[in-house]
């Protein structure tokens, strides 16, 4: 009897590390949702939408290994550690994260530790918050009058200080997209003014993007840390910075609750 990705022997253990999208389940890869339907074992992270679990078997074993800002379930090489355990116990597992599991997602630091340890694993690519949010908030990240290239940062600051390539992100005709900059924002606007950004260049952030709370707030690189205070945004936010921002207000289409706030 011959193993495949979709039907491994039995008795083998197989991970599968899945992209969960950015919220909205309709997001959702054909090939995720028929591996939430057979798992064994879901192993999902806190940015997982509860929508999206709604398709996990009701047969599956379920293990929260959420990480947040300063409070994290367990340590990533708990997570790595308990992959390799469960795979070797021949479980079918899907370990399930927001976004794209390769995008900031340290997808590729679990499945080294597989590979450390001869357990077969497979990627189920999702759509990464950049493409899904910037979507939802009728923000193209290109645009052939605005920006010509796309830069994706991580905005979760070492330590508390800023060691992002500046000058990489102020370069003209390009979007930046940011990950995980709610808690930096007010320097990273300070600092990209510093390397010669405009003050008035447009910035977007984003609250729970692609799905029913969605909010987004506009400004600029001057006023939005004052913006995003007033508007009182809460993780998990998309950070877009660049002209095509000026587009979200003719090409919003998904507007549960929008803030505009143009100066």
């Amino acid at each position: 009897m011959k193993s495949d990705a979709t039907h491994p022997l039995p008795g083998t253990g197989r991970v599968y590390l899945v992209g969960a999208g950015p919220g909205d389940p309709e997001l959702l890869t054909l090939r995720a949702v028929r591996l939430l339907q057979q798992t064994d074992v879901i192993v999902y992270d806190h940015l997982v939408s509860s929508a999206v679990l709604d398709f996990v078997s009701p047969t599956a074993e379920r293990i929260y290994a959420g990480k947040r800002r300063n409070e994290h379930t367990m340590r990533q090489e708990q997570i790595n550690a308990l992959l390799v355990k469960l795979a070797l116990e021949g479980k079918q597992v899907v370990r399930l994260k927001g976004g794209d599991p390769f995008m900031f997602g340290r997808g590729g630091e679990e499945l080294q530790t597989l590979a450390a340890h001869g357990v077969a694993f497979e990627v189920v690519p999702g759509v990464t918050a950049a493409a899904g949010v910037s979507s939802y908030a009728g923000i193209p990240l290109t645009h052939r009058d605005y920006a010509q290239s796309c830069l994706f940062v991580t905005g979760h600051l070492q330590d508390g200080t800023a060691d992002l390539d500046w000058p990489s992100l102020v370069r003209l005709r390009q979007t930046v997209v940011i990950y995980m900059g709610l808690g930096g924002l007010a320097e990273i606007c300070s600092q990209m003014m510093a390397h010669g950004a405009l003050p008035t260049l447009p910035i977007a952030v984003v609250q729970d993007g692609t799905i029913t709370t969605q909010k987004v707030v506009t400004g600029t690189l001057a006023n939005m840390p004052e913006r995003v205070a007033q508007a009182g945004l809460k993780s998990p936010c998309l950070t877009i910075v660049g002209e095509v921002v000026k587009l979200h207000d003719s090409l919003a289409w998904f507007q549960p609750v929008t803030t505009n706030t143009h100066p």
